[in-house]
């Protein structure tokens, strides 16, 4: 697109909105503003003129307040307390530290409107300034209500600390990779560390790109307050009625519901059995006085079809056998792991606590392998009051037993 044929026919330059939907209201809570251009008889959207950082600045600037102003005045016709996103370059808000930005929404304040309907969108990983200049803009804007949003976390090379220094009160984060055929398992773990973020530093997670049902579950299954996607609305020039999405969304999340309820059912059962299973396995070679790496080899040989690591360590994590490692269809005991300590793994205590106070074995949630870089599973299982045994479930096994992943 050529920036001319924009900044020429800005009579041409329109606000269209996109809905964004709470999961606990299941109703509208506030509208993206987005960009659209009339050229002949198309409509484009203006994102990559905005993001095209070879346009001069006073261009893309003037293009973006002429679309604020009108949605704006848009939004002081709407009665309703949505809230307002608006998207903004970070490198560009910073050339005057945000006051321009400001004054617009002072005019708009004057003429009946609410800051704190405000959330400025900016995205992290493209703002090439100091972090702690634009903290301190961040800051001054609250002081007014008005709300800030990350866009894009998770992508290119977002950095944690850096949001974590903005203290966003919205995170969003895009779940287009979802639509890979088989995302990778990293992908995944870091929305699961954004999560982690998200609820240390008090923001909410807002899932966008919501094209298929599929990734309004995870959205709902994953923390996400708010949605956003062209399953749920498409961006139009009119607002919509706040609850037109809440008969299929209640629909949509009694049939998530149901299937988790279901899958945990699953989960639970296959715990159980495979407890029982260890618990015979473990009595038996007890009653035989085995030692501990007799203990291990012979689980080895009954367990070949389900583990590929054993091991057994005391209350504070020290190793009290050696490790018995299935690699290439064979066992091989390894006694050079004889009194490593596993304390300092995450959760490595707690499940210790939770075997002392349960008197039970249990499953871990799914991780990646240090050593070999596979999605596992652990079993926990308590010998006895000091000594616990670890059984390490290969991917395979738990893509066989669908409850397990």
């Amino acid at each position: 697109m050529d920036p001319l044929d924009v900044m020429t026919n800005l009579e041409h330059v329109k606000p269209f909105y996109q809905a964004i939907f709470s999961a606990d209201e299941q109703k509208v809570i506030g509208y993206e503003v987005l960009g659209r251009i009339q050229m002949e008889r198309e409509l484009k959207s203006l994102g990559p003129f905005f993001k095209d950082e070879s346009i001069p600045d006073e261009y893309r600037i003037e293009a973006d307040n002429y679309i604020l102003h009108m949605a704006l005045e848009a939004f002081l016709l709407n009665d309703e307390d949505t809230l307002i996103f608006i998207n903004r370059d970070a490198n560009l808000l910073m050339l005057d530290h945000g006051e321009s930005l400001l004054e617009i929404l002072f005019e708009w304040k004057e003429k009946g409107g609410d800051l704190e309907r405000i959330v400025i969108e900016i995205t992290e990983h493209t703002f090439m300034g100091d972090v702690t200049q634009l903290t301190h803009v961040f800051t001054y804007y609250r002081t007014y209500g008005i709300k800030i949003a990350v866009d894009n976390v998770g992508k290119g090379s977002s950095n944690l600390d850096r949001i974590g220094m903005l203290m966003p009160n919205i995170l969003k984060i895009d779940l287009q990779p979802l639509r890979l055929t088989s995302p990778l398992q990293t992908y995944h773990d870091v929305l699961y560390s954004i999560s982690l973020l998200a609820r240390k530093i008090g923001a909410t997670i807002l899932y966008e790109e919501i094209e298929v049902s599929f990734q309004l579950q995870y959205a709902w299954k994953n923390g996400g307050r708010y949605f956003q996607g062209d399953y749920l609305q498409l961006p139009g020039e009119r607002f919509i009625e706040r609850y037109t999405l809440k008969e299929k969304m209640i629909e949509e999340f009694h049939k998530f519901i149901q299937f988790e309820k279901k899958k945990l059912e699953n989960f639970y059962e296959i715990s159980e059995v495979f407890h029982q299973k260890i618990h015979l396995l473990v009595t038996k070679e007890k009653k035989l006085g085995n030692s501990f790496n007799e203990l291990i080899t012979q689980l080895a040989e009954d367990l070949s079809d389900c583990c590929f690591r054993i091991y057994i360590c005391d209350a504070d994590g020290f190793q009290q056998s050696g490790n018995v490692l299935k690699a290439n269809g064979e066992w091989k005991f390894q006694p050079d792991y004889f009194m490593k300590n596993w304390s300092w793994r995450p959760y490595f205590l707690e499940n210790i606590m939770k075997m002392q106070i349960r008197k039970k074995g249990f499953f871990s949630d799914l991780y990646s392998d240090i050593e070999t870089g596979e999605t596992i599973r652990t079993f926990s299982y308590p010998i006895d009051q000091h000594h616990y045994l670890f059984l390490d479930l290969p991917y395979s096994y738990l893509y066989e037993n669908e409850g397990l992943l």
